[in-house]
């Protein structure tokens, strides 16, 4: 696959410029929508709320948090946390968003599996992005393709990681629509608008999920060579 020269160039494209594709639109995406008002006049804090609320979910809190785009919800605290922006904005972006994260507080509340599953992959995650390049390059410089498997297998629950990551954040837009046009946060007309503000952002995460699996087959190739000499 990357032996030649234009498998070379498609994983360059992968690596690099499909990610910062998928940046500048959620970038030039969020940057347009947030410029327009919501009918509901609603902030992204309000949206969340009512979100919550509508859902027995009183207990999760809403925080703003500086930055931009820095929104995200927090299972351990039960918080949900919005850049300031978009906690105090009354946007189209700003509601989306809001209410995007509250959809993976929904998502905590039922025990959703997939993200469950995310969970608990954290700390092997972790470890095996930090870890996994370090035994690959030590494979190779010391000729050690038992130090190289290994750097792979850790890498792999990395990748595995950015895979279950994709249904997580596909199904949390998917509620994010359904509750923002049940509780009549955004008009009929407004429902084109923030589905292209949610899937800009769901491209980031396929971005990243195309780059973690490039880079896995890449040095599954490598170690199949290696065995081969």
């Amino acid at each position: 696959m990357f032996g030649s020269l234009g498998g070379y160039l498609i994983y360059i494209a992968i690596l690099m410029i499909i990610p910062l594709w998928a940046q500048s639109r959620v970038k030039n995406t969020y940057r347009k929508y947030s410029q327009v008002a919501s009918s509901s006049r609603m902030s992204g804090a309000e949206v969340a709320r009512q979100i919550l609320n509508d859902n027995g979910l009183y207990d999760v809190n809403v925080e703003p948090i500086k930055g931009q785009l820095t929104d995200h919800y927090d299972p351990r605290k039960k918080v949900v946390r919005l850049s300031e922006h978009n906690y105090y904005g009354h946007s189209v972006a700003g509601a989306a968003v809001a209410a995007h994260e509250v959809g993976h507080a929904l998502q905590d509340a039922e025990g959703y599996s997939f993200l469950r599953f995310r969970s608990a992959l954290v700390p092997v995650a972790s470890f095996g992005s930090n870890m996994s390049i370090f035994l690959i390059i030590g494979g190779i410089l010391l000729t050690m393709t038992e130090l190289f498997l290994a750097g792979i297998v850790l890498m792999s629950f990395a990748v595995l990681f950015q895979l279950v990551t994709l249904p997580v954040e596909f199904n949390a837009s998917s509620r994010a629509m359904d509750q923002v046009i049940s509780l009549g946060v955004i008009r009929n007309d407004e429902e084109r608008e923030t589905k292209k503000v949610l899937d800009a952002a769901a491209l980031t995460y396929l971005a990243a999920a195309l780059v973690a699996v490039a880079e896995l087959v890449r040095f599954i190739l490598m170690y199949v060579m290696m065995n081969r000499d």
